[in-house]
């Protein structure tokens, strides 16, 4: 079945999606997973916050983060491997684990700890969060969440309602160009570089895995 397909703001895509997974939450029996995908640099992981926080401040402690990122495969062993050039491409990261943890967490009934990814130290932080038993809804956030290949391809079965974000690639470009500017470690050039060559490919990717959502949602925005 085709997704549907909208053009929203990120308000109204807020406005769009935090009712239905509010009545989602009323009609389940278990812990849900709702799925935030799309490609660097398409504000996923911003609205998948709001989302989290709009969630709690009907229902307090009932919505938390899972972030895709905290399974960065470590930076000492990516260079290990060789492979830091392409940090951020499906295959530097621990895709296997990150699927039974999400596995885990589907039918956790204790508190459990995920690991997180800081940009700043560009590494793994261990114990990043916690969900806690109470939580109803995990709200899922990543690039390769509906990919068909790999170890990924795990992830899609446990979601029960999946989202894409989808921005226009020249945009992505100058926000992520924008982003390594801000966060400072590496010159203009090698910044430039490393998004044409890992960036805007993982980009182009993850946009070929939209149709497995349940909606796609072209953001509106200026910036």
């Amino acid at each position: 079945m085709a997704p549907e397909h909208l053009n929203l703001t990120p308000q109204q895509a807020l406005s769009r999606l935090v009712p239905h997974i509010l009545e989602m939450q009323s009609k389940a029996h278990a812990r849900i997973a709702i799925g935030i995908a799309g490609g660097p640099g398409t504000g996923k992981s911003t609205l998948a916050s709001e989302i989290v926080i709009m969630l709690n401040a009907t229902h307090p402690g009932s919505a938390a983060l899972v972030p895709m990122d905290g399974f960065h495969i470590r930076h000492a062993k990516l260079e290990a491997m060789g492979q830091t050039d392409f940090k951020g491409a499906p295959h530097t990261f621990e895709g296997a684990e990150f699927v039974s943890f999400l596995h885990h967490l589907k039918s956790a009934k204790t508190a459990v700890s995920g690991p997180g990814y800081s940009r700043r130290i560009e590494d793994v932080v261990d114990n990043a969060f916690t969900i806690g038993p109470d939580v109803r809804v995990l709200v899922v956030e990543g690039n390769y969440l509906l990919l068909t290949e790999g170890p990924f391809a795990g992830v899609k079965p446990l979601l029960d309602y999946a989202v894409f974000i989808d921005v226009p690639r020249d945009l992505v470009q100058a926000r992520l160009l924008k982003r390594h500017a801000e966060e400072g470690l590496f010159s203009e050039d090698r910044n430039r570089a490393h998004i044409e060559r890992n960036d805007l490919p993982n980009y182009d990717l993850v946009h070929l895995s939209q149709d497995r959502a349940d909606v796609v949602i072209s953001l509106l925005t200026d910036h």
